[in-house]
């Protein structure tokens, strides 16, 4: 596979010789945003009102509104996009949902975005909500909602919007697996990605859009393999991997990453970046150009002063819950993406531990958590409710279960099958202990289980403690549906593990050698 950049002197030399028709349009994009309304810290996670005075902090829609306000008072032409995922993340929209998240979109003036996993995980009456509530588009290309009513006449696969003069045509992806990753209901069918978009391209084609641009919450790998096999798509904005691009430390790829004459960009997530790629296209709508960057909005970025107050008006009624003090930490605990999705992490210790801790007096053996549940870090010193919320925001309950060995170890195979994608399906576990090969095929990487000590017995049954999004099939893990003995309705995740903090106080970090790795 090869990514090509044009270079400046490259696009400005194919631009020297085009025709007069040339049509050039900047492209703002943000993606997973995950109701970051407030500044995050270097962690992703809540950054102190003494911090963010302090220039540490980044993001927050008020430094959007900022940037976007002098980006588009610089720019002829341009577009607001959004990848995916605005739901999800804080205790904003725990008690918001999608109110505040349209708000701000609207304010911000966004032209259209896509369906992220995240935006079903209360189900199709939710999204309908935010839908109904924003001034723009909201796409989705490959599911089909016609036997769901809440959404059958609220969603488009596509559409046309006019931008000096010219017709651009935009295309939504969502994750094929969105039954797997949240709660759309059983009357949503997810399609798989290429296909939909190339009916979708052809549909815009014989309205005589030659300018496609797909926002696509579904990877970067996806969006690179989308390119491979569709023609007619110009632009694929990205998300749902949080993908870093660009020459910064991190980054996974050039920005834009060029696959033939397709152009991909991401901006990580949580509002710390802005996306803007510049394109030419000439008259047939091919690209001649691309170039962009991914703009940081750190302390050099103002933040809006109405924005402020707007949002800690929102913050309000947040704050009882948010400042109460329920434990203390002697060191960062930390909860990385980048980490609890491909190793033992800190934070999946201390939470498959508290998990495990609250009923193993029930016959309960282990605990397995998704690595995709746990995100963000918590920094050291006093541990307050707000932020065990933010890494614990899903309102989670704890399920237990019974299942044979020979299903915990296929659990733990389906776990380690997409690590490599950054998979949130990655397993933190308690009460037992496992390796990877991570260079095996999906299906054989796990070797040298233990449970307790001892070597799983592929017979014997275990009792299983996880939470009620695992147990009932969320991130692949469908071998537990149909386990024995199964509760579903135990106490909030994020109550567990502040009583559990709060028990273990000053609590230690730590990893012990529970998840072996090979390299």
């Amino acid at each position: 596979m090869t990514f090509r950049l044009l270079s400046s002197a490259a696009a400005l030399a194919i631009t020297a010789g085009a025709a007069s028709a040339d049509y050039s349009l900047t492209i703002l994009h943000t993606n997973d945003f995950h109701s970051r309304f407030e500044p995050i810290s270097k962690y992703d996670s809540t950054c102190s009102g003494e911090d963010n005075t302090a220039g540490e902090c980044f993001g927050g829609s008020a430094r959007l509104v900022t940037a976007l306000e002098e980006a588009k008072a610089r720019l002829d032409n341009y577009l607001l996009v959004d990848g995916g995922d605005q739901f999800q993340g804080t205790l904003f929209y725990t008690y918001y949902k999608g109110k505040l998240a349209a708000e701000m979109m609207n304010k911000m003036g966004y032209d259209a975005m896509t369906v992220g996993n995240h935006e079903f995980d209360d189900g199709p009456e939710v999204l309908r909500g935010f839908v109904d509530s924003v001034d723009f588009p909201v796409l989705m290309s490959n599911a089909d909602i016609s036997g769901e009513p809440l959404l059958s006449d609220a969603i488009m696969k596509s559409t046309i919007i006019e931008k000096n003069g010219e017709k651009i045509g935009l295309i939504g992806l969502t994750p094929q697996d969105t039954d797997e990753l949240a709660s759309p209901g059983p009357n949503i069918v997810f399609t798989a990605p290429a296909d939909a978009v190339q009916g979708e391209v052809d549909k815009l084609a014989e309205e005589g859009v030659n300018k496609i641009i797909v926002l696509s919450h579904s990877g970067y790998k996806v969006d690179i393999s989308v390119a491979e096999n569709t023609t007619g798509v110009d632009v694929i904005v990205g998300g749902h991997t949080n993908t870093l691009l660009g020459e910064m430390d991190g980054a996974e790829g050039p920005y834009p990453t060029m696959v033939g004459d397709t152009a991909i960009v991401s901006a990580y997530a949580y509002g710390k970046f802005l996306g803007e790629l510049n394109v030419t296209f000439d008259d047939d709508g091919n690209v001649v150009s691309a170039e962009g960057a991914q703009l940081i909005m750190d302390a050099s970025v103002a933040e809006d002063a109405a924005t402020v107050d707007r949002i800690a008006e929102a913050a309000a009624p947040l704050d009882e819950i948010r400042n109460k003090v329920v434990a203390e930490t002697s060191d960062e605990i930390v909860g990385s993406r980048e980490m609890c999705r491909a190793e033992e992490c800190p934070m999946g210790n201390l939470v498959a531990d508290a998990m495990l801790d609250r009923v193993k007096d029930q016959g309960i053996d282990v605990a397995i958590s998704n690595g995709g549940g746990l995100r963000a870090s918590i920094d050291a010193g006093e541990v307050t409710m707000g932020e065990v919320l933010t890494v614990l925001p899903f309102q989670n309950t704890l399920s237990t279960f019974q299942v044979k060995g020979s299903t915990l170890v296929e659990a733990l195979e389906n776990g380690a099958s997409q690590m490599e994608e950054g998979a949130g399906r990655f397993p933190q576990v308690s009460g037992m202990s496992f390796t990877i090969d991570p260079s095996a095929e999906p299906g054989s990487r796990i070797s040298d289980v233990k449970v307790g000590g001892s070597d799983i017995d592929p017979e014997k049954v275990y009792g299983v403690v996880s939470n009620n999004y695992v147990r009932n099939g969320g991130d692949g893990y469908k071998m537990f549906v149909d386990a024995e003995n199964a509760y579903d309705f135990g106490p909030d995740l994020a109550d567990v593990t502040a009583e559990y903090l709060a028990a273990n106080a000053p609590y230690t970090p730590y990893t012990d050698g529970r998840i072996t790795v090979k390299e």
